[in-house]
């Protein structure tokens, strides 16, 4: 689906991604790579496929939208390097021309050196590109920028006819705010509730749906 923001058209993918055309840009946040090796260090049984599952699916954005630069809005990482950080690096060396930024959020906690080493742009609070600042978490002040944010992995409850519930992961446009889906599948939701004027952007099996 494109919707209009800010002047600006940006395409939300099924996948839990912006594409930003203008900029030849992939919009992405909360990939939290690395979360499932952290679990299994501490004794937690998590499949060691949904980091692959996770890469799989950004390849796939990759291959589709064909951008010059992947943005990530935090938490690209979840904790210190592990094995799937690793299989992250490999998979970084089939994408070499790509352009990686990242603007930290509360689980990237490399060293510096180990984001150079992945060629990957750092930006240690925020990011403009106008009209938009990309942060991970909501700003301290806002301005005549936009914001585009993560870190609260936001869904929204959809009712069936038959009253029946559903919990899907969402896209929330507020009026000065918009915050992202988490792209990984191993993430909870923060049930979000729209307000007057708010767009909501719900992620279904097959499409997204504005249900706000």
């Amino acid at each position: 689906m494109t919707i209009s923001c800010s002047g600006e058209e940006l395409t939300l993918n099924k996948d839990r991604a912006i594409y930003w055309d203008r900029e030849r840009m992939l919009i992405i946040s909360d990939l939290h790579l690395g979360k499932s090796a952290h679990f299994r260090k501490h004794g937690i049984q998590v499949p060691a496929t949904i980091g692959l599952t996770d890469l799989q699916r950004l390849t796939a954005l990759l291959h589709e939208y064909h951008p010059e630069v992947l943005l990530i809005t935090g938490d690209m990482f979840h904790h210190d390097l592990n094995s799937d950080i690793g299989m992250f690096a490999e998979w970084r060396r089939d994408f070499e021309q790509l352009r990686i930024f990242l603007v930290l959020g509360n689980h990237d906690a490399l060293r510096d050196q180990d984001y150079e080493e992945m060629k990957i742009e750092v930006y240690k609070k925020e990011m403009i590109c106008h009209p938009f600042r990309f942060i991970h978490d909501r700003p301290e002040i806002t301005d005549t920028h936009y914001t585009i944010s993560g870190h609260l992995h936001p869904g929204i409850s959809v009712y069936g006819k038959a009253r029946q519930q559903l919990k899907l992961p969402c896209f929330y446009f507020g009026k000065n705010m918009a915050i992202m889906p988490a792209f990984s599948i191993f993430t909870g939701l923060s049930i979000v509730k729209p307000e007057a004027g708010d767009r909501c952007f719900a992620i279904g099996p097959s499409k997204v749906t504005q249900v706000f």
